[in-house]
């Protein structure tokens, strides 16, 4: 018996590891993208979000003014720094930070170490130190000051700007409403169907119904893509093309598989007593389906609906087919990928944000409804 006991404290310890190594892979991609949505755009394009408390070398670009040349002993000399050029006051407010290295082109702006004295192009040497200051010697006075390239440590910024950004955006607050509309009708309306054949595949005898059972199981590996141009061409014939309703019907037609599919299994393992006993009292099929199957139901109903509330919400390529391009009906998920990352999508931060902005509904309705997911329905329902 110990060596029993010991076997189980082994194997639960085992299994706590392994599910909070688990926790923390999945976790980990998270925390990165919350990072970033506070994060510069330099900085993020430079360094990584676990870099994120640690000061990052960036480049930058400076015109010398050729105001304040001198002259000595034949020798026009003009001084400054670098840090001084209110153009990168938003980096340096103090108008101090550390150069490591500069350069004079833009394809290698860390060609020359701090400190170190390097040729101009046209004529003279230029210096430039680790605290900013730098020395310009001609033979000739400059007409044109150069440009000066050159690498600095700054320090770790983080800012609301992303945020800003995405929830004042405009038309956000219409693309939102427009999501709203999108989704909540393409959760509730597959519901209900799925809800009504799957109890008739569960619990009603007619012919054919293995058939449709398996048509259901084989529709499941159906992939979306590739329904989308026919069906598109089949809204159009019909008249509904790109609208709200024919993002609905798309949205009911692609999910009905799955949703029939996981209600019509929950139905069947419902206790057949309490079924039998309701025909034996005059009950018809629509008051066992409405009165007694739907509340047993209910937890499989709200995993499926929190599923579908999901993928409806976060979907971009069906709401780029079925619905107009048009402002007016873009969703969140259009309006970022179009409006606010434009076509290459390269602002990380951008991204980042808008990631955690739309997810924030989505959160609300699963920590709403997941206490469905666990309660006991059936608990004393057969004695």
């Amino acid at each position: 018996m110990d060596n029993i006991a010991g076997q189980n404290a082994s194997n639960k310890f085992a299994a706590n590891i392994t599910v909070f190594i688990l926790v923390v892979l999945w976790l980990l991609p998270t925390i990165g993208l919350f990072v970033s949505s506070f994060r510069d755009r330099d900085q993020i394009s430079n360094s990584g979000w676990w870099q994120a408390p640690m000061a990052v070398d960036l480049n930058f670009r400076t015109r010398i003014a050729t105001d304040g040349a001198r002259e000595e002993n034949g020798v026009f000399i003009l001084e400054g720094n670098v840090f001084a050029d209110p153009a990168l006051r938003a980096n340096f407010p103090d108008s101090a930070g550390t150069v490591s290295a500069f350069g004079t082109r833009a394809v290698a702006p860390g060609e020359f170490p701090a400190g170190e004295v390097t040729e101009l192009r046209g004529d003279g040497t230029l210096v430039v130190n680790a605290d900013g200051s730098y020395r310009i010697e001609t033979a000739e006075p400059l007409d044109r000051g150069p440009t000066l390239y050159f690498e600095a440590r700054t320090p770790p910024k983080f800012t609301l700007d992303n945020y800003r950004t995405v929830l004042f955006a405009d038309g956000m607050d219409r693309a939102f409403i427009n999501t709203l509309t999108v989704t909540i009708p393409a959760t509730i309306i597959p519901i209900l169907i799925a809800a009504f054949a799957a109890y008739a595949l569960a619990w009603m005898d007619f012919p054919g119904r293995g058939l449709l059972i398996a048509a259901v199981v084989g529709l499941l590996v159906v992939p979306l893509q590739l329904a989308l141009v026919p069906l598109l061409k089949l809204h159009t014939e019909i008249g509904i093309g790109q609208s709200f309703l024919g993002i609905w019907l798309a949205h009911t037609g692609f999910g009905l598989p799955l949703a029939v599919y996981l209600l019509r299994n929950y139905m069947v393992g419902l206790p057949r007593d309490i079924i039998e006993s309701a025909k034996v009292d005059g009950a018809t099929d629509f008051q066992i389906f409405v009165r007694i199957i739907l509340p047993l139901s209910f937890p499989a109903l709200a995993s499926f609906a929190i599923f579908q509330f999901l993928w409806t919400w976060n979907d971009l390529l069906v709401a780029k087919v079925f619905l107009p391009s048009g402002a007016e009906s873009q969703v969140m998920t259009v309006k970022i990928a179009d409006d606010l990352l434009g076509s290459r999508g390269g602002d990380w931060g951008i991204l980042a944000t808008a990631a955690f902005v739309s997810i924030a509904v989505p959160l609300i309705v699963f920590f709403t409804m997941q206490r469905y997911l666990v309660r006991g329905l059936l608990a004393g329902s057969v004695k």
